[in-house]
């Protein structure tokens, strides 16, 4: 199938686009309901079918997209950048650098401009939980493939913090929290709830508090589909270092985490159909805040899509053991408290849904 869209060329293929879109439509119901929830918060006002038609052909593009984007086929793009200084001045520390995403939009495309990058760029990926789509779409790109760094084991924990000691830039997508695949998986799975499209949503911890550790500078990065092959990859500054106090770590946990949200939801907002977490996004968030301080376990919901139905192919790094961090010399093993108030969450000992 793959080998048949690339002879087709981009052009050609998005004429399957259309009738794939209303197949999804049709065919996947816990999709078709997670959409018009989000797109109703986003949009500001009831979703209609065609809004989330829209946003199931958005989807579909960025896979196409993704087809051409690893296997390098990338003239007929066009990728503008906006911000780029902010990873320049990090990167110029010499303490690493780390980009903290979401699954707004591509991260291919930020991993096909990595030649322009001021160092080479790591992403963090649970590949457990990488569905078939995925798979496939690395055979496309063997050296894309190789930047990986994986996620639940002490070998990639220890790769990550080398990455950093060597001021490289390591990427990670902070919005989704997996699912152990195996017994022995080492992966965090504390979640927080903060506010987040006018509701309380389930954040994983485990990205901030790897940040926490390595002490890096953290930079918000989106790439967002503007057009057919048409990109805009954005830069914001976020943290000069995450920092936690061992005795408030829940509250600045939710502070900072907070911070990542809204940034998310100003993204969300200005390109709705952009966001790609098709499941109930929100459903234990007001749970957590009802309870706080009670852990929930949330368990798969085998409504919800599978990696056949549905695979994003982003990098999911909710699931960090931080266990096996050195802090490094000189850090203070607690750390020290962040700025910004403290807002209000609970932690919660749960796993996400396991999606693509």
């Amino acid at each position: 199938m793959f080998w048949l869209v690339i002879g087709l060329g981009a052009r050609a293929s998005r004429v399957l686009l259309p009738p794939l879109s209303l197949w999804f439509l049709a065919t996947s119901g816990e999709a078709r309901r997670a959409s018009r929830e989000y797109l109703g918060r986003a949009l500001g006002r009831q979703a209609r079918l065609r809004d989330v038609l829209r946003h199931f052909h958005s989807f579909g593009s960025a896979i196409l997209d993704r087809v051409f984007l690893l296997s390098g086929r990338t003239a007929r793009f066009h990728v503008t950048m906006e911000g780029e200084e902010h990873v320049i001045a990090a990167v110029a520390q010499q303490r690493g650098c780390i980009l903290l995403g979401s699954h707004l939009g591509s991260f291919e495309v930020l991993r096909t401009m990595s030649a322009r990058a001021p160092a080479p760029v790591r992403a963090l990926m649970f590949r457990r939980n990488a569905g078939a789509l995925t798979r496939l779409l690395e055979r496309l790109n063997p050296e894309l493939h190789q930047s990986v760094i994986e996620i639940g084991t002490t070998n990639g924990m220890l790769e990550v913090r080398e990455c950093i000691t060597r001021g490289e830039i390591v990427g990670i997508l902070a919005d989704r929290t997996p699912t152990p695949q195996a017994q022995g998986d080492r992966i965090d799975l504390r979640q927080i709830a903060v506010p987040f499209l006018g509701g309380k949503a389930l954040f994983p911890a485990g990205p901030f508090v790897l940040a926490a550790m390595l002490g890096a500078p953290v930079v918000l990065f989106q790439g967002v589909r503007t057009g057919p092959q048409r990109y805009t990859i954005r830069f914001e500054p976020f943290a000069d270092r995450v920092v936690l106090d061992r005795a408030t770590r829940t509250d600045d946990l939710t502070t900072v985490i907070g911070r990542y949200a809204a940034a998310l939801e100003r993204g969300c907002r200005a390109h709705p159909y952009n966001w790609f977490n098709f499941f109930a996004f929100w459903e234990h968030g007001e749970d957590a805040e009802r309870q706080p301080g009670h852990g929930t376990t949330l368990q798969n919901d085998p409504g919800h899509i599978d990696t056949g139905h549905i695979d994003t192919g982003h990098i999911d790094t909710g699931h960090i053991d931080t266990g096996h961090i050195d802090p490094g010399p000189g850090s203070d093993p607690g750390l020290h408290r962040g700025t910004g108030r403290p807002g209000s969450g609970a932690t919660q000992p749960a796993a996400r849904h396991a999606h693509p």
